[in-house]
């Protein structure tokens, strides 16, 4: 009656209530390290796969990453409020594709253990505005 593929199915969408009730919940700042996280955890996916040499889930996971920086992070820059650092943020968001391309393209880790380090170096960055900005 209760096979596993109904438990999976309903699994999945009790998840996904959570995602969306965490997604509508959240500050906009709260929002920015939910993208930071979600790539962060994509490029993690991407890198276990490529040392599996698991060709389609690397490709989807990094092909996940990339959507978030592109249609996450960098779409949400204001450029014309942010200034300089709007410009380079948007520079580097699309540097980070072109590496992304280049690992996925070329089985290489480097590149994506660079975007990875460029990405949680901005986290870190964005956590600690976050703590200043929110009281304990």
């Amino acid at each position: 009656m209760f096979g596993s593929t109904s438990y999976a199915n309903r699994a999945a969408a009790y998840a996904r209530v959570g995602t969306e009730t965490s997604v509508e919940a959240a500050s906009p700042h709260k929002l920015i390290l939910m993208l930071y996280d979600g790539a962060l955890l994509s490029l993690r996916s991407a890198s276990v796969a490529m040392q599996n040499k698991d060709i389609p889930a690397k490709g989807m996971a990094i092909s996940k990453a990339i959507d978030i920086i592109s249609n996450g992070l960098k779409v949400s820059l204001d450029l014309n409020a942010g200034g300089e650092l709007a410009a380079r943020l948007d520079a580097l968001y699309e540097y980070m594709g072109d590496r992304l391309l280049y690992a996925n393209l070329h089985n290489n880790q480097p590149a994506l253990d660079e975007v990875c380090t460029l990405l949680a170096s901005l986290r870190e960055a964005w956590q600690a505005i976050a703590d200043q900005v929110t009281p304990a």
